[in-house]
């Protein structure tokens, strides 16, 4: 009777066991594909940022050049996709093991998941790889303001490719792939949670080196050096295009989570629209106190200078630190603006350089300053330590010396072989018949 006793006891510890693991199995299973449905929603949100930035640039610029700019906006996704997909993906994530087919790497540079071929043909690497393409075709959109209205189409997209095969991806392999920056014996590493280094960072000093090597638009410069202003032909589209990245910005910084089981996601979204809201509120009263007029274009770039700021240290930080992010963001930029233009002479039509070069430092040194402990451990000088900051100016070093002196050398190659800028006489009638036949506005004078 005994033993009877026994077996069926054992018999119910074994069902129950088995009851368990297939719950802990369904529980699992659900969670998998709730992330897997965010982190491809967010990848959504992202490719809706293209809209948003051209937008933004065509409102900024003059009406004859208008198609020429979208026509950029529109292909740096197919470039992009194609480049990354092909080997762009794999310097970047080999060897990080975020996903399956993605172990073989070094600190330097990562060399598995090409063409998303064997192991890497997997539903949770081509989510990462969607996401991620979506932040490669951002960096080299960003490129394409600052050069527009003198800038040739097709050179256009030779540096697009390269920026998202070779540029992007290397820094990017370096600070999420488990490359040397993240792993810095200072703090926890190198942190920049949703990229203003590795997008914003890469973007804006790549335009830069772009803005400055092919020169100003004819018109730009009096002979003693003073800048005119060039309008842009229709400032609805500038607001309208802020407001798309703004959308896309949710998915940007709080889809780098990859999980919407991660519930940081809250705070990074709350963060991304505080700082926001302080960077267009802070620039609309200073252009209200020089000028008396409320600047609603200066405003824009206000908020979405905050928004690159905050991309780095949106996980990191408290609200009330998101807001300081945003008002130091936008005194950078009002100050980077004057500097670029006035000082340096180089022309920026979107204030690509300043919004996005400049804040993208910022948002880099602002985890090191503002990182509260709460995710992961993170701890800036809030928090008493110092040694984050000094993993955050490391980053912020080995940035502008790979993205300058690697964008040096692109460019100055291709000005010498295939040339940068259309010739002057088509400048000044526009370059959207030059490249593509046909005007923006077809029928309008």
């Amino acid at each position: 009777m005994f033993t009877v006793f026994q077996i069926t006891e054992a018999s119910d510890i074994s069902s129950s066991y088995s009851i368990y693991t297939s719950e802990i199995r369904d529980i699992r299973g659900v969670k998998l594909s709730i992330d897997l449905a965010w982190t491809l929603l967010c990848g959504f949100l992202v490719f809706n940022m293209q809209a948003g930035f051209a937008f933004l640039g065509a409102g900024f610029l003059q009406k004859k050049n208008t198609l020429n700019y979208l026509a950029m906006s529109f292909m740096d996704f197919c470039v992009s996709g194609l480049i990354f997909w092909a080997f762009g993906f794999a310097l970047m994530f080999g060897g990080s093991y975020l996903a399956f087919g993605l172990d073989s790497g070094n600190t330097l540079i990562g060399y598995s998941g090409f063409f998303l071929s064997f192991g890497s043909f997997d539903f949770s690497t081509s989510k990462l790889w969607l996401f991620q393409t979506m932040f490669a075709a951002a960096a080299a959109t960003i490129v394409a303001g600052a050069v527009a209205e003198r800038f040739k189409f097709h050179t256009h997209l030779i540096y697009s490719a390269i920026l998202c095969g070779i540029i992007y991806p290397v820094y990017g392999h370096w600070v999420w792939g488990g490359g040397f920056l993240a792993n810095l014996p200072f703090g926890s590493g190198m942190k920049d949670f949703a990229g203003s280094g590795v997008v914003h960072g890469i973007g804006g000093l790549t335009a830069l080196v772009g803005a400055w090597m092919v020169g100003p638009r004819f018109g730009k410069y009096n002979p003693n050096g003073t800048p005119n202003i060039m309008h842009g032909h229709n400032l609805s589209f500038v607001v309208l295009g802020t407001l798309f990245l703004l959308f896309g910005w949710f998915g940007f910084n709080a889809g780098s989570t990859l999980g919407a089981t991660d519930l940081r996601v809250s705070i990074i979204a709350t963060n991304t629209f505080l700082a926001a809201c302080t960077g267009a509120v802070v620039l609309l009263y200073i252009s209200y106190y020089f000028t008396g007029v409320s600047d609603v274009v200066m405003a824009c770039n206000g908020a979405l200078a905050g928004c690159v700021a905050t991309t780095a240290s949106g996980a990191y930080v408290p609200h009330w630190a998101a807001v300081a992010i945003g008002f130091i963001a936008a005194i950078i930029l009002k100050v980077s603006l004057y500097y670029v233009e006035h000082t340096l002479r180089i022309d920026d039509p979107v204030g690509a350089i300043s919004v996005h070069g400049a804040n993208g430092l910022w948002g880099l040194l602002s985890v090191g300053i503002f990182a509260d402990g709460s995710y992961l451990g993170v701890k800036g000088l809030i928090a008493g330590s110092g040694w984050q900051l000094l993993s955050q100016f490391i980053g912020c070093v080995v940035l502008m010396l790979w993205t300058l002196g690697i964008g040096y050398l692109m460019f100055l190659i291709l000005k010498k072989t295939v040339g940068l800028r259309v010739p002057v006489s088509v400048e000044n009638s526009g370059i959207d018949i030059y490249e593509h036949g046909i005007s923006c506005y077809p029928g309008f004078n």
